[in-house]
């Protein structure tokens, strides 16, 4: 039986974080097995905001070798850097032309990111979803994993593979959402009612994946909870303690059930200093692997040309038939 296949990426800004890897990675490690894996490193999605070219180059390379420190086989999934392969692009300008601008105008991430970005609302941020569309569609991907602030940009994908299959007959698989059950969103250790962002200007309110142990524990000490000091899972009415729950049993495979029994009787103290030491246990061994390969440039060269190639073959063969359906000459 032939697997599925499944698309996803992250953008090349900012350091990856807890929220990155338990919410997205930790579960991409899951399906390598299971589905055909396409995982790319976003950097042509990065260039919507100001970036130093050196700096973005630097941070696409620590993406990848987050990816393959966290568990991500090289062999077993196709890991690539998005602006290696051209057909992201070529797709994207063909599906322009049958997205509408009322479909944009109701994308409410354009309208976050502008009150974020005021400076710089320029036209990429405003048609993003249809560079999505494409990194989706050039792979007929059948899932995508999103998180609840993506939904609407699948959505849109599938509106647009629906309207061009009608007009030229069967062309794009329609993907389908793949929502992890738990962990889809992990929120901000200061601001838990919001999605922990590599973008913050409050560092207390994120924890990334190359932070010591020292500061790991101290971002924890200083996490938001309530007055009530007891662990118990309430996500609308303690959702800093909701969280750290959330966390720790990631971490643990615990379920919410069975951290309220470990921790009946103990405090928030307990509790944070717990959560701490997991965190730091499970990253010791990824922050090995990922200075390990950041020394290793070769094999960091190694993995993004091979998986570039992999993915340019699967997906020039999907441009050069939308090319047809739609009346252009294929070049040799």
């Amino acid at each position: 039986m032939e697997k599925k296949t499944i698309l996803s990426g992250i953008q090349a800004t900012g350091n990856l974080t807890l929220g990155n890897y338990l919410g997205a990675i930790h579960n991409w490690i899951k399906m390598q097995e299971e589905y055909d894996c396409y995982y790319m490193i976003a950097d042509l999605h990065s260039l919507t905001v100001r970036n130093d070219p050196e700096t973005l180059r630097k941070r696409a390379l620590r993406v990848l070798a987050i990816y393959v420190a966290s568990g991500l086989d090289p062999e077993k999934n196709t890991i690539f850097l998005q602006s290696q392969v051209d057909a992201h692009v070529k797709l994207n300008w063909i599906l322009n032309c049958y997205t509408y601008m009322g479909e944009l105008n109701r994308m409410t991430q354009f309208k976050d990111k502008s009150a974020k970005h005021a400076d710089n609302i320029n036209s990429g941020l405003f048609t993003y979803p249809v560079l999505m569309a494409s990194d989706i569609l050039v792979y007929n991907a059948d899932l995508v994993p999103v998180g609840e602030d993506q939904k609407q940009h699948l959505e849109i994908t599938r509106d647009i593979a629906e309207r061009f299959n009608t007009i030229y007959g069967e062309t794009f698989i329609i993907p389908e959402p793949f929502i992890a059950k738990q962990g889809a969103r992990i929120m901000g250790l200061q601001e838990p009612t919001a999605k922990m962002s590599k973008s913050t200007t409050n560092l207390n309110d994120v924890i990334f994946l190359n932070d010591s142990p020292d500061e790991i524990r101290k971002k924890l000490k200083k996490a938001v909870t309530d007055s009530e000091n007891c662990v118990r899972y309430d996500k609308e009415n303690k959702p800093g303690v909701s969280n750290l729950m959330t966390i720790y049993g990631l971490i643990e495979g615990k379920t919410m059930e069975k951290i309220e029994t470990e921790f009946a009787g103990k405090g928030y103290g307990d509790f944070k200093n717990a959560t701490a030491e997991s965190i730091i246990k499970k990253l010791q061994p990824l922050q090995k692997k990922y200075y390990d390969l950041l020394e290793n440039p070769d094999k960091l060269k190694e993995i993004y040309e091979k998986g570039a190639k992999k993915a340019r073959e699967r997906a020039d063969k999907i441009v050069n038939e939308v090319y047809r359906k739609v009346g252009l000459i294929i070049g040799e």
